[in-house]
């Protein structure tokens, strides 16, 4: 399948680790203009120097996504370098596993700033420049505890949820520019070491560092009918893919990559 994806300039928000790392890396493979958008700079330089390494022109921004300003510096700063913005993913996210009752309103907040305003503020900042050159694609990672409700994932399911139906509701609008949005959802998804784990990243948390006991994802396999807890690269064909030519009449559309835990 030809992607059309060589030339292209693409940021990735947090790019440093886990998912957001094997995506940047996918475009790189496909010769695209990467551009890591992350806060954690040790992190994401690292991941631009990975795509370097494969051949791909890539450039790391430190960018807070929380902050409007941080946002609108960083997509400057890529169509100074590259151009125009061509694909946006926003792959930033963070939670604690923790019922809501045992959460602090500075977590809820720190939720909601991060998983549901970080996608608010990134998109908003490409989309004059899409809308101007009538091209552009958007792809958000959202998640099945947003389409399903999920156990210890109150405020962040609430955030995935928004992001799926603003994906959808900014697709009504701005289609008619040729601009699409669509939102991946996957599973349980976890950093391969902890070389990828910086300082600012959500597998701090002890709660969260857990999950990565064999044990314990032994147990989460069993949640899922295909019996594995994914990898990083089993999640970059979907976010390519709709972000490629191939995917040119798909939008508004929310695509679980998540071993069927949820089919709907």
């Amino acid at each position: 399948m030809e992607l059309n994806l060589s030339g292209k300039t693409v940021i990735v928000t947090g790019a440093g680790s886990n998912i957001g790392r094997a995506i940047a890396l996918a475009f790189a493979r496909e010769r695209s203009n990467v551009v890591v958008a992350e806060i954690d700079e040790a992190q994401g330089g690292q991941t631009a120097a990975e795509a370097t390494a494969l051949g791909a022109p890539a450039l790391a921004i430190r960018t807070d996504v929380t902050k409007w300003e941080s946002v609108q510096g960083m997509v400057r700063t890529v169509e100074q370098r590259f151009g125009r913005v061509d694909v946006l993913v926003n792959n930033v996210g963070w939670t604690r596993d923790a019922l809501f009752v045992e959460k602090t309103r500075e977590e809820w907040e720190r939720e909601v700033q991060i998983n549901l305003w970080g996608m608010i503020n990134c998109t908003r900042a490409v989309l004059d420049g899409m809308i101007a050159r009538k091209a552009g694609a958007i792809v958000s990672m959202g998640s099945d505890a947003g389409r399903m409700g999920e156990f210890r994932e109150g405020v962040y399911g609430a955030c995935k949820a928004g992001v799926m139906a603003l994906s959808k509701s900014i697709a009504r609008e701005v289609g008619k520019f040729g601009i699409r949005l669509n939102v991946v959802c996957p599973g349980m998804t976890m950093p391969a070491s902890d070389d990828e784990i910086g300082a600012l990243s959500m597998w701090q948390a002890q709660e969260n560092r857990a999950w990565r006991t064999p044990e314990m994802q032994a147990r989460i396999a069993k949640a899922y009918p295909l019996r594995r807890v994914a990898t990083p690269e089993d999640v970059t064909g979907a976010v390519l893919f709709l972000a490629s030519a191939a995917a040119g009449f798909v939008t508004g559309q929310t695509l679980s990559v998540s071993g069927g835990y949820t089919m709907m």
